[in-house]
């Protein structure tokens, strides 16, 4: 909702205040959402350095893959929040105390950006190409989150080499089907390279306690407020009707792409097709929804409407592909063809040969658009490209990062600065 895919929706104007000022970019540092994100990635990056830090006191047979597995999750929180937040405390070798926390600086973003290109190197080395269990981290997760990192930091040889042994691999491929991909039977297929699993009939959430689900409490936001027989919604289920997508991103996509219809849920269609069904608008309807996280009719515990087994794909082959193309479009030697690369997500997309562009900046960038729309890259894609115009509200030197959720500047004594463009009485980064 950041984006110009999707507006923030809801049940009303207020319905989430800070999802809807997100999405009008006029955030504050008092958004309590934003605190969200820097809280629970900071939970991530304490208990990662818990196992840091106390590393040496144990040895048994996986150790060497377990703390690979730590180092990317912490190497995942990190890019987050410089995603996010740009300059943030980096902390690497221990937990916290609140009075250390006194003390702690924001690090530059390049040395954020650093550490984490070091620890995934690191991480690789020890991590398997094949994981017996669904969602723990692989050479290929950690490689392309690697890479992707490189792309970010604007090293682009080195994103393109990185990609480059992931794709030489051969570990992963497309899924044949692209409307099958975001099926709950087709988890962790073929393309996933990085999934974070959710579970269904195993601990619910209330909206007083999301975080105390393991059912994937997003997808129910954004799916359609349905009224009346539930079994006329068949398969899907009721939802709160947030991420609303936009006309002009349905408009993007041409005759025989056959992403618009797994990517994009039209209302009209689904009614025309089944005169039983009954909805509510809501606020900011558009007509559609996000269709590869529409929640389906299913065992689960807690609010039917929030707690779903939607696996997210956080990182799939399709996206490594188009960044290997963007990378090596950019780097001052191609490890990879990015002809063959866009040419590869293309041809699935249409199930021919027939629809191919020339790989320039502007096709992979429209193609990543296309490709991974409902899927949470949109507003950084175009946040790293500086095509950022299309945004409405957005202001350039200020919507670029999302500011330090202001309780956190207290709680740190109140000497880091806030982000640009977002400081009151108190100094601002230039």
């Amino acid at each position: 909702i950041a984006s110009d895919n999707a507006l923030a929706g809801g049940e009303r104007p207020d319905d989430v205040t800070d999802w809807q000022q997100i999405d009008d970019m006029i955030h504050t540092p008092d958004n309590e959402s934003l605190r969200s994100v820097w809280k629970f990635m900071y939970a991530g990056i304490s208990r990662a350095n818990y196992i840091v830090e106390f590393q040496e006191k144990v040895d048994f047979a996986r150790k060497p893959e377990l703390l690979a597995e730590n180092l990317f999750l912490r190497s995942f929180y990190y890019f987050e929040l410089v995603k996010f937040f740009g300059d943030v405390p980096l902390i690497v070798d221990k937990r916290v105390s609140v009075a250390q926390s006194q003390s702690i600086e924001r690090a530059p973003k390049a040395e954020v950006y650093t550490q984490i290109q070091a620890d995934l190197t690191t991480a690789i080395t020890s991590l398997p190409w094949l994981q017996t269990q669904p969602g723990r981290v692989t050479k290929g997760a950690a490689l392309a989150l690697l890479g992707k990192i490189y792309l970010y930091d604007k090293k682009y040889d080195l994103a393109a080499s990185t990609f480059q042994q992931l794709i030489a691999a051969n570990q992963y491929q497309l899924v044949t089907d692209y409307s099958t991909i975001f099926l709950n039977n087709n988890e962790n297929n073929s393309e996933s390279v990085f999934e974070i699993q959710y579970s269904i009939g195993v601990e619910g959430a209330s909206y007083d306690f999301l975080e105390g689900s393991e059912g994937n409490v997003a997808a129910g936001f954004m799916s359609p407020r349905f009224t009346g027989d539930r079994s006329n919604w068949a398969p899907y289920d009721d939802g709160n009707t947030f991420s609303t997508p936009l006309q002009a991103l349905v408009d993007l996509y041409v005759a025989d792409d056959t992403r618009l219809n797994p990517t994009i849920f039209n209302m009209a269609d689904f009614v025309a097709a089944n005169p039983g069904v009954t909805f509510d608008t809501r606020n900011e309807y558009t007509g559609y929804y996000n269709h590869k996280y529409m929640v389906y009719q299913e065992a689960n515990l807690g609010d039917p409407r929030i707690t779903h087994g939607n696996n997210y794909r956080a990182i799939r082959y399709a996206d490594v592909l188009l960044m290997a193309a963007e990378a090596n479009l950019l780097a001052s030697s191609q490890k990879n063809n990015p002809q063959d690369l866009l040419d590869e997500v293309r041809d699935r997309a249409f199930g021919d040969t027939n629809h191919r562009v020339p790989a320039n900046m502007d096709n992979v960038l429209l193609e990543r658009r296309l490709e991974l729309a409902g899927e949470g890259h949109r507003f950084f894609d175009q946040v790293r490209t500086g095509n950022t115009i299309t945004i409405p509200g957005f202001k350039t030197d200020k919507n670029e990062v999302f500011p330090i959720p202001r309780i956190e500047i207290e709680l740190a004594g109140n000497r880091w600065c806030q982000n640009k463009g977002y400081a009151t009485s108190t100094c601002s980064t230039n």
